[in-house]
């Protein structure tokens, strides 16, 4: 049994909407191995991307109800499913492996397990974040990138976004802390990642992160707008998260600055444009772009097949010669309301529903 559980979770895992894509060398099995006892996998597989209560589950896997909430509580601890409240009595849904499992360990890594991650994000990149249309994520402009003039909308903006939240939650960066682990980290701030509201209380809970007040997230957004981070909110108009990230830790900026055409990849409303006439040619804005979108001769120049709208080169520029510009209507993005309809979105481009 204990084989065929992983498999069956490996499947289990790849009808959700992010998906958990097979490969031939099985590292996919390797990973949940590492994190999966067998009875923890052969429970995950009857959950669901729901909440649902001890009772419900327990009817579906035929367990008794007592044994299986202290099971799932355990689970639910240990990052392997996902835990929230309701009327004072946990229910449990189905986590992703990412984003969900795998950011859930931010705290327990080890070596072996970076490396079987390592191994398997490029495949895990190619066979689901490129293959459909509604990303996890999202790209959005660094405040000091937008102009008084600019109009933009709130969920575009990340300091409103956080004035929204009554909960937030700050925790260590993953892909920063797995690439120091293995001596191949940057000096980037690391605890930059906010959580909001119930994903914000389960990051608390489990010992992943702290609470902190909306000048303290504000703050924190400044903090990685000196450092040259990227800010990631999740995809929908009301994000539960915003990762802020770095082009040679992060997984996902990794993967896309490996790619000829970033920008196809990336859900921004925006694009950096240099005045020629203004630029001297100083290369600061080369130094800050996270995706090589910059060529350099005599002056400055956009690819915008690279560039993805963080603006992280605007800010720095000393003769303020690059201003961030809308991309053309047909171009725009409007993110889905909330996350439920981000992940059906998700759901049906990959055929599931």
């Amino acid at each position: 049994m204990s084989e065929t559980v992983y498999t069956q979770l490996a499947e289990h895992l790849d009808r959700l909407p992010a998906g958990y894509p097979k490969t031939e060398s099985g590292v996919e099995i390797k990973i949940l191995k590492k994190l999966f006892t067998p009875e923890e996998a052969h429970i995950a597989t009857a959950l669901t991307m729901m909440p649902e209560p001890v009772g419900a589950i327990s009817a579906r896997l035929g367990m008794e109800e007592a044994a299986l909430s202290d099971k799932l509580f355990e689970m639910s601890r240990k990052g392997l499913i996902y835990r929230s409240s309701k009327g004072g009595a946990h229910q449990y849904m189905a986590a992703q492996f990412v984003i969900g499992i795998w950011e859930y360990h931010v705290k327990d890594l080890d070596e072996e397990l970076i490396r079987l991650f390592n191994e398997y994000s490029p495949h895990l990149m190619k066979q689901t974040w490129m293959k459909v249309p509604t990303k996890q994520l999202r790209v959005i402009p660094i405040a000091k990138s937008v102009s008084a003039e600019m109009q933009i909308m709130p969920y575009d903006a990340a300091e409103a976004i956080v004035r929204k939240q009554s909960k937030i939650v700050v925790s260590p960066c993953i892909c920063r802390t797995e690439h120091k682990m293995v001596g191949k980290g940057c000096d980037k701030p690391i605890e930059v990642c906010l959580s909001f509201g119930s994903g914000a209380f389960y990051y608390e809970e489990n010992g992943l992160g702290r609470s902190i007040t909306q000048d303290e997230a504000i703050r924190i957004l400044e903090l990685g707008q000196e450092a040259g981070l990227v800010l990631q909110p999740g995809n929908s108009q009301k994000p539960t998260n915003i990762c802020l990230c770095c082009g040679c830790c992060c997984q996902i900026l990794k993967n896309l600055k490996a790619m000829d055409e970033p920008a196809r990849w990336v859900h921004s409303n925006f694009r950096a444009h240099v005045r020629q006439e203004d630029c001297t040619g100083c290369g600061t804005c080369v130094e800050r772009c996270q995706m090589d979108a910059i060529r350099l001769e005599d002056t400055a120049e956009i690819q915008p097949e690279r560039c993805i709208g963080c603006g992280l080169c605007v800010s720095t520029c000393p003769v303020d010669a690059i201003t961030l510009q809308e991309k053309e209507p047909e171009a725009q993005w409007t993110p889905p309301a909330n996350i439920v309809e981000t992940y059906v979105n998700m759901a049906k481009e990959r055929g599931l529903i």
